[in-house]
């Protein structure tokens, strides 16, 4: 049995997985991520405990490690030739999870958007979800046999420094950020050192925890468009989403996915970058 793009959205349940586990062309990958004031590693959490046949996919090592920013995409050469190696060709379905239910995970889908792959979606609830229902996970790992991918880019679904500059300007499109709202506000320290406190001038703050159940699965349709139309969004309009590294911004955009709003750009750099040059216009 093969898994066809018609066969999943942008989330999958748990019990869809849980039944679809053998079909010969699934792809399932373990994109937990901890923020660095953690002290949690996802690949050694990944190799005591993972669902079967799940590879780890290390956003910190498929990345433009060239960059000075954290886990920027990496060129369209470099994701390929790592993807290949992991198994993973142009006809995979892929499931991504994380350990937090849904945080990293989106970060993954997007990027396989990105590189012109849509036959990809998030599992709800990740794998807290999974161990609160008594599925079976391994410690074994996976041994792929490499395939070829060939990436085929998606400029729409990215932004640069440079064009969100240009939008602050424009107000073309409307900016949320998913940081927590003490950020968002300069009330706290950034995380990361040698940031300003603060956000893009002009945005719209939705913290995306906002947009999670306390499983850890999405919020519905009704409640997804509640939390974005009560901060002003209008969800008719274009919206580019941001967040502290690019991570949690991809939750905002699977959300909007999730109502069919599919081609929302993720700006890459976000606040590492945004808050760590001088002219970017902060408020």
């Amino acid at each position: 049995m093969s898994i066809g793009h018609s066969n999943f959205g942008p989330l999958v349940s748990t019990s869809w997985l849980a039944q679809n586990l053998g079909a010969n062309n699934l792809v399932v990958l373990d994109a937990s991520w901890h923020m660095p004031n953690t002290g949690r590693n996802g690949y050694q959490e990944y190799q005591t405990c993972h669902i079967e046949n799940a590879q780890f996919f290390d956003i910190d090592l498929i990345a433009d490690t060239a960059s000075d920013l954290p886990h920027m995409m990496p060129n369209e050469a470099k994701f390929a030739q790592i993807i290949g190696q992991m198994g993973i060709n142009n006809e995979s379905a892929i499931v991504v999870y994380d350990s937090a239910g849904i945080f990293s995970a989106p970060r993954v889908w997007w990027m396989f958007r990105h590189m012109g792959h849509e036959n990809v979606t998030v599992l709800d609830g990740g794998l807290k979800k999974w161990l609160a229902e008594g599925r079976k996970t391994i410690a074994t790992p996976n041994e792929p046999t490499a395939q070829k991918f060939a990436p085929k880019i998606a400029p729409n679904l990215v932004r640069s420094f440079a064009e969100i500059l240009a939008n602050v300007e424009t107000k073309k499109a409307q900016i949320i950020d998913a940081r927590g709202a003490p950020r968002f506000l300069g009330e706290v320290p950034e995380p990361r050192a040698g940031l300003k406190s603060g956000h893009i001038k002009g945005s719209l703050n939705l913290p995306f925890a906002n947009l999670l159940n306390p499983d850890s699965t999405m919020i519905d349709d009704e409640a997804i468009k509640a939390e974005f139309t009560k901060i002003g969004v209008d969800l008719n309009l274009p919206i580019i989403t941001t967040c502290g590294s690019g991570v949690t911004a991809c939750i905002l955009a699977l959300a909007l996915a999730k109502l069919g709003k599919n081609e929302v750009p993720i700006y890459d750099g976000s606040w590492s970058e945004w808050g760590a040059i001088e002219r970017a216009p902060i408020e």
